[in-house]
């Protein structure tokens, strides 16, 4: 039995040491690994294979999740504490997204354009976040606007749900011809592959019925 005991430590040493050259890791690990194989194996475990894997990240967002439900205004404060301690663009943007998800759309667009003054003027990215928070806030012909912009700049960039603040942006501005034509725009652009892909069978279905009709064959009959 001790022999097997040992024999299960190689093995698992063995299949760290195969981890840690796959993985790139520095070549100490396998001396460890092979020198102290109970050892080496546990440490290596919690400093290398636990912080890498799956579980490991699954259990940071269950963290992360619980604890934005013990403290929902956790990111908002770390966030502003930031930006008055280094009030830098990055930290203005993480300060106008905390603000945008807890609620307070109307602050969080403010940020936004303040950051949209600056080097990052054309970030389609914040343009984008920009004009959702003036949506939500009721500032409708800005973000349609700042939609258009990234329209114009840009028409891959998020172009379904571009499309859709656009629609809401655009009837919320009174503009209900035109909003109800651009959200009808953006209902269709997700049947368009649908149909082409059917369109032609469609055809050749009709096409092969009129064959089989009595005219059709009196027609090709010499």
């Amino acid at each position: 039995m001790p022999f097997v005991g040992i024999g299960l430590h190689v093995l698992i040493a063995l299949f760290f040491a195969i981890h840690a050259v796959r993985s790139g890791q520095p070549i100490y690990w396998l001396f460890i690994l092979f020198s102290f194989p109970l050892l080496g194996s546990i440490v290596y475990f919690i400093v290398v294979y636990l912080p890498n894997s799956r579980l490991h990240t699954g259990a940071r967002r269950a963290v992360a999740v619980a604890a934005r439900a013990l403290d929902p205004t956790r990111e908002l404060r770390e966030a502003r504490a930031a930006f008055d301690f280094t009030p830098t663009a990055q930290n203005q943007m993480r300060l106008a997204a905390a603000l945008l998800a807890s609620g307070a759309p109307q602050e969080a667009a403010a940020n936004y354009e303040a950051c949209l003054k600056g080097p990052f003027a054309s970030d389609p990215e914040i343009k984008f976040c920009a004009a959702r928070a003036n949506l939500d806030s009721g500032n409708f012909p800005r973000a349609a606007v700042l939609l258009q912009e990234i329209r114009a700049a840009d028409a891959g960039f998020r172009a379904e749900a571009v499309q859709l603040l656009l629609a809401r942006a655009l009837a919320g501005a009174g503009r209900v011809r035109g909003g109800t034509g651009a959200l009808r725009q953006f209902r269709r652009a997700g049947r368009v592959r649908h149909l082409g892909l059917h369109g032609r069978r469609g055809r050749y279905r009709r096409a092969a019925a009129g064959r089989h009709r009595p005219g059709h064959a009196a027609l090709e009959s010499p």
